[in-house]
């Protein structure tokens, strides 16, 4: 018999290698051919061909991610967590033998649905994973259209224009494309990570009608908010339409044909026929209102106008607002564009001073991402915000919009005018603006205001270390640098001074604290602080016991000055949470730089996870009295 598995973890690590290491020995006890995919954080290891699947008796996949299941079509099947491929992996391989293992015809089951439980809220993961593939486009779109607008920009009575015939307006018109796929990519991935590759097709499509007001009877279209709709109803009716029973010569056809064009069909129709003409509709009637308010009370109007150009930062708020304040150019009013220029401008500006003044509150890539902002927000492109807003609406569209209001009203106040339709400090130094000292007055607080409500409402995500950036990294001297080699054994980056042979501590913190002392002792850590928020940090996201006596707590962080590995050993055991419910009694804390995380860090994880499966080894492990006696044993893992 041949049973080919594949192995999967949502961090890709330990849990993942653990599960392939036990399936491969229970299929040599059992007299099993074996083989085993790893889809770690490295990618596909030791990938499964066409040859292996036709040859196989049967599949077993042993994950807690979604694992595509198109290419086992016709296959008897068994899908499980990870844990059964840890803890169970001969009784998973001997269904196939003592079972009527059902044939999978692509109904079954997803891993998440076995399981009947997920950490993660799944609807704010399906989200990021769309906001990840978006942010490159709005990078890309907006420096080159800034860029343009800088070098290229001429200030005419209908606004900035680069002239057709220039160089600078194809620079223009490629920021615009890759400005033209930010919504259907966000919609597309959504789809993908809700329904897998079958939901790719209806999820841009979807995102493209939302994008397009053309659709439906909207100038403005629907923005980032009507993709994130799209992209949500591509992947559930993806996901519905998948789940339809159909005879078995359909099932290879129905992902690239079947399930796309139903799945797009429904959801185009839905949005030009249910979502889009009520939207076109909010949208008309908010034109009218405006254009009834000039009036009324100018602080109301700038309040309002602050908060519409900031609510979707580009979307159909954001354009009934500045289409508003366009029109009123043409009538010779030139004081109602001046507040939404300044508005225009905060939120990218707000977000990217937010991530410079406190960087504990952000991750380095959004650190990157707010760099990007404030220079979008320079040129008056406000959807810079958007990768902050989409990832965390409930504290930054508050907060822009707050920031965005101030300035509004500021600059209504200071009788700041804008004779050409767009925002932005930009216009003010190309001579746009009427009263320009005002102009900076009003975006320089309406951008702090944002600045400073952000960071209040959001937590801290990194240590004060981290946060500094690269100090550490200059920190570092020549000699630690060097200190850095090759690992091909465990040793290698463990020494007696980091092995505890009993250790003190009753709780998990105590353990932490104790083995982290060792560390910082060792000169492995420049911020003991710091190097514990990382190691608290991922064991928020999920319990490092794992299971058999064993916790293997890490963090990668730039607190860390080269790989190491400490080792503690409770012989009462402590409370780490374990999967199977045991108490950690053998602690293997490690220690990575945050620069070597994809190489180090995976590689230590993989020599822990194969050798540690060893039941004699850990019994050893247990019962050694001295440092060098542990300093011994663990020359064998390599």
């Amino acid at each position: 018999m041949k049973i080919i598995a594949v192995t999967a973890c949502p961090v890709g690590i330990a849990h993942t290698y653990m599960a392939a290491e036990n399936l491969q020995k229970a299929g040599g006890k059992l007299g099993v051919e074996i083989k085993v995919e790893t889809q770690g954080s490295i990618g596909v290891e030791n990938a499964l061909t066409d040859k292996d699947i036709e040859e196989a008796d049967g599949v077993i996949i042993a994950s807690d991610k979604e694992v595509t299941k198109e290419r086992f079509i016709g296959k008897r099947l068994i899908a499980t967590g990870v844990q059964d491929g840890i803890k169970r992996p001969e009784e998973l391989i001997q269904r196939f033998v003592t079972e009527d293992v059902p044939v999978y015809q692509a109904d079954l089951m997803s891993v998440e649905d076995v399981k009947k439980q997920k950490k993660e809220n799944p609807i704010y993961r399906h989200l990021m994973s769309g906001v990840s593939y978006m942010i490159p486009f709005i990078v890309v779109g907006g420096l080159l259209i800034a860029l343009a607008l800088t070098l290229g920009g001429e200030q005419t009575p209908g606004g900035i224009v680069i002239p057709e015939d220039s160089f600078w307006k194809k620079v223009e018109e490629i920021g615009a494309a890759s400005f033209s796929f930010m919504v259907p990519i966000l919609a597309g991935f959504i789809a993908v990570s809700i329904a897998d590759r079958p939901g790719l097709a209806p999820g841009i499509i979807g995102g493209f009608i939302a994008a397009n007001g053309s659709f439906y009877g909207s100038e403005a279209g629907a923005g980032f908010i009507g993709g994130i709709i799209a992209g949500f109803l591509a992947g559930y009716i993806t996901l519905a339409i998948k789940k339809i029973k159909v005879p078995q010569s359909m099932q290879p056809v129905m992902p690239i044909i079947f399930i796309p064009i139903l799945a797009t069909l429904t959801v185009g129709l839905l949005f030009v026929y249910v979502v889009g003409a009520p939207v076109a509709q909010v949208f008309e009637s908010l034109t009218v209102w405006l254009e009834g308010m000039q009036g009324a009370s100018s602080i109301l109007l700038a309040l309002i106008l602050g908060a519409m150009i900031s609510i979707d930062m580009g979307g159909p708020f954001n354009k009934v607002a500045f289409l508003f304040g366009s029109a009123m150019i043409a009538e010779g009013n030139y004081e109602i564009m001046g507040p939404i220029a300044v508005a225009i401008c905060i939120p990218p500006l707000g977000m990217g001073l937010a991530t410079f003044i406190n960087k504990r509150k952000y991750q380095a890539a959004q650190q990157q991402a707010g760099k990007a902002s404030f220079t979008m927000g320079l040129f008056g492109i406000t959807e810079g915000a958007i990768p902050f807003a989409a990832q965390d609406p409930l504290r930054v569209i508050p907060s822009i919009m707050v920031g965005s209001m101030t300035g509004s009203v500021i600059a209504m106040m200071g009788n700041v005018g804008d004779r050409v339709a767009h925002g932005g400090p930009i216009v003010a130094v190309l001579g746009a603006v009427d009263n320009v000292l005002m102009f900076f007055v009003a975006a320089i607080i309406g951008t702090v205001v944002t600045a400073l409500l952000v960071n209040f409402l959001k937590k801290d995500v990194i240590g004060e270390s981290e946060a500094k950036g690269g100090t550490n990294q200059q920190e570092r001297t020549e000699e630690d640098q060097a200190k850095s080699t090759e690992i091909t054994k465990l040793t290698d980056i463990v020494t007696n001074d980091l092995i505890h042979a009993d250790l003190k501590g009753s709780t998990k913190e105590e353990v932490m604290d104790e083995l982290i002392a060792s560390m910082k002792q060792s000169g492995i850590l420049s911020d003991a602080k710091a190097y514990k928020q990382a190691v608290i940090a991922r064991e928020n996201e999920g319990t490092t016991g794992m299971g058999m006596n064993i916790a293997v707590p890490h963090g990668k962080s730039e607190a860390v000055r080269k790989p190491a590995v400490a080792l503690g050993i409770q012989r009462s055991g402590v409370d780490w949470e374990s999967l199977d419910g045991t108490p950690a009694k053998l602690i293997f804390m490690l220690a990575v730089p945050k620069e070597k995380a994809g190489d180090d860090h995976l590689k230590i994880l993989q020599m822990l996870s194969r050798k540690l499966m060893d039941d004699n080894y850990r019994q050893k492990l247990l019962n050694v009295t001295t440092k060098e006696e542990a300093y011994h044993l663990l020359a064998e893992i390599q």
